[in-house]
C-alpha cells in the first residue's frame, strides 16, 4: 500500500503510456476512482489494524483481587420463560458479595410466580414490581431507573433477562477492573448460535459492533456499551443525572449513558474467556428488523467525533468497493488494484479470525466476506426506515 502511494505519479505515467493517448476525461474520471480507491483501502486497514485487532492483542490490565460487593440489575417484560432458563445462571454465580435484582416491569405473563419460586431459593434474589398504569407509560430507563435506586452497591452490573453468562465466572470478571479511577466496565454480549442465515448475520452484526466499540474504547475513545453485558458505578448514574436529555428515547439506556460520561480514563473492557453472555436471538426478519431499527434511535445523539469514527468506516467500504468494480471493469492498473484488493482481503480474513476466536463467535468467517460487501446496504435502509417512519414510540417491548 505504502509504495503504490509512493510511486503514485510513477503509475499514472505508466497509465497514459498504455492508453496511448493523453489525458482525457475518461483517463481523469479512472484517475480519480484509482485515488479514491487506494485512500479507501488505507483508510480501511486502519480500523482493522489499529482498531479491531486491538481486541485480539489486547492484554489485561492489572486485575483487582479485591471482591467488591455488585448489584446485578435485570429488567424483564413478559420474560417468564427466559428468566425460568436464564436467572439460575445469574443467580449461581462464584462471587461472595452480590444481590440480583430483577425489575418485573408490568409483565402479563407467570413471571411473577417464576420469580416467587426463585426468591424461596435464593435469598440474595430481590423483586421490584411495577404495576400496569393506563394513564402512565414508561420505556425501559424507567424500569432501569427503579433497579438502580433499589440497588445497595455502587458496583451495578447490567444483563437482560433473556441472557446467560457463558460461566459462573462472570460477574468476578466483570467487576475486577474496578479501581479508585475506573467507573465503566464494556463486556461482550453476544448471541446464541442456531441455524440458519438471519442467525449468522445476527452474530456477525454484532461481533462487527464490538470489534468496533471495545476496539475503540481500547483505544481511548468508548462511545457505547451493550446493556446485555454491561456495568458501571451507581454514583456516577445519579451524579450525572440519570439518563438526563435522553430520558425520552426509546433505547440508550446503556451506549447513550455511556456515550455521554465514559472516558479514557475511566473506562475498561473485560471479554476474556467466560465473562461473555449470550442472548436469545430474533427467528425472523421482521423481528429482527423492529429490534435493529430500536437500536439505531440512539445513533444521531451520539458525540460528533463518535459519529464521524463511525460513519467513516461503512462509507469508505462502499466506496472501495465500488471503485474496485469500475477499475476492474476498465482493467485500468489492474494488477496493483488486485494486489491492493488481494491486501487488505489478507488482513481482514486475519483480524475477524482472531477476533473471532477471542469472542467465541465460530462459523462465520466465511460468510463475514459476504456481510461485509452487504451490511452498510442492509444498516443503511434500516436507517433510513427509522427515518421515515419516525424515530420509534416509547415501547421498549
Amino acid at each position: 500500500m505504502l509504495i503504490i502511494i509512493y510511486h503514485y505519479d510513477y503509475l499514472i505515467n505508466i497509465a497514459e503510456v498504455n492508453g496511448n493517448d493523453t489525458m482525457n476525461p475518461d483517463k481523469i474520471f479512472l484517475i480519480i476512482v484509482f485515488s479514491t480507491f487506494v485512500v479507501t483501502a488505507a483508510i480501511q486497514l486502519f480500523y482493522y489494524l489499529f482498531f479491531y485487532l486491538t481486541v485480539y492483542v489486547n492484554k489485561p490490565g492489572k486485575i483487582n483481587d479485591e471482591k467488591k460487593s455488585v448489584s446485578v440489575i435485570i429488567c424483564a417484560k413478559n420474560e417468564a420463560e427466559n428468566l425460568n432458563n436464564f436467572l439460575p445462571f445469574i443467580l449461581k454465580q462464584d462471587y461472595p458479595d452480590y444481590e440480583v435484582i430483577v425489575v418485573n416491569d408490568c409483565s402479563e405473563d407467570n413471571s411473577y410466580d417464576i420469580l416467587g419460586k426463585f426468591t424461596k431459593q435464593y435469598p440474595h434474589l430481590k423483586i421490584s414490581t411495577i404495576n400496569k398504569d393506563l394513564k402512565f407509560t414508561h420505556n425501559k430507563k424507567f424500569a432501569q431507573f427503579i433497579g438502580i435506586k433499589a440497588a445497595k452497591n455502587d458496583i451495578l452490573v447490567f444483563t437482560d433477562a433473556d441472557c446467560r453468562p457463558d460461566s459462573d465466572k462472570w460477574l468476578e470478571g466483570m467487576t475486577s477492573h474496578f479501581n479508585e479511577k475506573i467507573s465503566f466496565v464494556l463486556g461482550y454480549g453476544g448471541y446464541f448460535r442456531e441455524n440458519g442465515f438471519l442467525n449468522k448475520y445476527i452474530r456477525y452484526d454484532s461481533m462487527i459492533i464490538a470489534m468496533q466499540y471495545l476496539g475503540m474504547a481500547l483505544r481511548g475513545f468508548p462511545y457505547m456499551g451493550v446493556g446485555r453485558n454491561l456495568s458501571y458505578r451507581r454514583s456516577v448514574f445519579f451524579e450525572n443525572k440519570g439518563y438526563g436529555a435522553y430520558n425520552h428515547i426509546i433505547s440508550g439506556d446503556d451506549d447513550l449513558f455511556v456515550n455521554t460520561n465514559a472516558s479514557r480514563n475511566n473506562t475498561n473492557v473485560e471479554f476474556r474467556n467466560g465473562t461473555h453472555t449470550r442472548s436469545v436471538p430474533c427467528t425472523g426478519f421482521n423481528e429482527w428488523m423492529t429490534q435493529k431499527k430500536r437500536h439505531m434511535t440512539t445513533a444521531p445523539h451520539y458525540k460528533l467525533r463518535d459519529k464521524l469514527l463511525l460513519i467513516t468506516e461503512p462509507v469508505t467500504r462502499v466506496l472501495f468497493f465500488s471503485s474496485l468494480i469500475v477499475l476492474l471493469s476498465f482493467t485500468f492498473l489492474w494488477p496493483y488494484v488486485l494486489s491492493v484488493f488481494g491486501l487488505r482481503l489478507i488482513i481482514q480474513i486475519t483480524v475477524f479470525a482472531l477476533v473471532q476466536k477471542k469472542l467465541n463467535e465460530p462459523g462465520l468467517l466465511a460468510y463475514s466476506l459476504f456481510f461485509d460487501i452487504f451490511s452498510p446496504l442492509i444498516n443503511c435502509i434500516v436507517y433510513l426506515s427509522n427515518i421515515l417512519s419516525g424515530q420509534g414510540n416509547n415501547r421498549w417491548k
